[in-house]
């Protein structure tokens, strides 16, 4: 059987709330590190996401 081309990445708020979104991308079209902007309930706004690893 062949492998899922996608994977599960931790999208980590930069407001250091500790707050996180996980979600699922294709690391075949997208080689770059996955930054979105999103809204972080802790912080009460909007701020950036940026990926890192599931433990």
């Amino acid at each position: 059987m062949a492998k899922p081309a996608t994977i599960k990445i931790r999208l980590n708020s930069t407001a250091d709330t500790g707050f996180f979104y996980v979600t699922k991308k294709n690391p075949r079209n997208m080689t770059e590190k996955m930054v979105q902007r999103k809204y972080d309930p802790i912080a009460k706004k909007h701020v950036e996401f940026k990926e890192g690893k599931i433990k």
